[in-house]
């Protein structure tokens, strides 16, 4: 009775840390929109409309050229504009996908009971498994301070990939005829984190915040001992001053390894999602009359990645975050 009682308090107090981390990647999922006029391809506005253009679910024609092909693209479509900010179909997912979560959340925690059933026991059963995932790994003490964001990156990160696979998600927007059917080419559904916008700004936010709490774990200058001075014990001086060159190259390389951290997470998360998206349509095209059944192996596997995709971006964000402060954790964690 005891235990069920700690769990229901443990998941109230660590409900509204993380839902409103997912506001907060909510939020940064708007960078959406910068890079989307680099990278949409420039448009003339004179060019002529294909008289095959068509229109599947609505909305206005897109001069596509006949020699379109299907598929996903490295860039989200524009679906529509609101006081001349750019919607894209990525960030309508990523809305769905968030607003989800938090609708969830508040609805397992609007009345906890002490015997947990429905929806409240699975999101202590979630929860509690991320947590004591986490505490193994990272220790009790940093895990305290930087769970809400870790499990909030794992869940949205994993419900963003899973809703990327839905049926309609990809295949339903405008297009255009061709000789093999009707071709979608600016789908109304785009998966999230096939997005490089989406994926950056999760690990812009990342990098954030482990600045935040490596300052705020060893401070300005015990980040710069960690980094650039090296380990001193049973050292003489004149061996010090001796290494101390080799020991500020390494640490300007370090520096350089941790800024390419958030190029990994994100390109990484980006590449696996796009590439199944990009195999998933290749399966489907590749024989017309077998596109209900080439792709069900491959779905499968792309709900394994996916599960997989939203554990690595987690485990590698908690390592990068232990790397810099290891000293502080063991201590609190074996104390109690």
């Amino acid at each position: 009775m005891r235990a069920k009682m700690n769990s229901s308090i443990g998941l109230e107090k660590q409900m509204p840390g993380w839902t409103a981390a997912i506001m907060f990647v909510l939020v940064c999922a708007v960078s959406n929109v910068v890079g989307q006029e680099a990278l949409a391809p420039p448009q003339s506005p004179d060019k002529p409309v294909d008289s095959k253009t068509q229109v599947a679910q609505g909305g206005g024609p897109t001069a596509v050229p006949e020699a379109a092909k299907s598929g996903p693209t490295r860039e989200a479509a524009e679906i529509a504009r609101i006081l001349g900010f750019p919607i894209t179909n990525t960030m309508i997912v990523t809305w769905i996908v968030a607003c989800g979560l938090i609708g969830s959340a508040q609805l397992a925690t609007r009345k906890m009971e002490l015997v947990p059933t429905g929806i409240q026991n699975f999101w202590e059963w979630l929860v509690e498994s991320l947590h004591g995932f986490l505490e193994q790994i990272i220790g009790r003490r940093l895990v305290a301070r930087t769970f809400w964001l870790f499990a909030t990156f794992f869940i949205f990160i994993l419900a963003a990939n899973w809703a990327g696979l839905v049926p309609g998600v990809g295949t339903i927007g405008w297009g255009h005829l061709s000789a093999d059917g009707f071709v979608v080419d600016r789908p109304l559904f785009r998966g999230a984190t096939a997005d490089l916008n989406l994926t950056l700004a999760m690990a812009l936010v990342f990098f954030g915040l482990w600045l935040y709490w490596v300052l705020q774990e060893v401070g300005p200058a015990g980040l710069f001992r960690e980094l650039f001075t090296g380990p001193r014990e049973g050292m003489s001086r004149a061996l010090i001053l001796l290494l101390a060159p080799i020991f500020f190259a390494a640490g300007c390389i370090e520096v350089f390894s941790i800024l390419l951290r958030p190029v990994a997470l994100c390109f990484r998360l980006y590449g696996n999602i796009f590439a199944g998206d990009t195999m998933l349509e290749t399966m489907s095209d590749l024989v017309p009359s077998l596109a209900w059944l080439l792709p069900v192996p491959f779905y499968l596997m792309e709900v394994l990645m996916g599960f997989v995709q939203a554990m690595v971006f987690m485990l590698l964000a908690a390592v990068f975050t232990l790397l810099e402060c290891p000293q502080s954790e063991e201590a609190p964690a074996s104390g109690d």
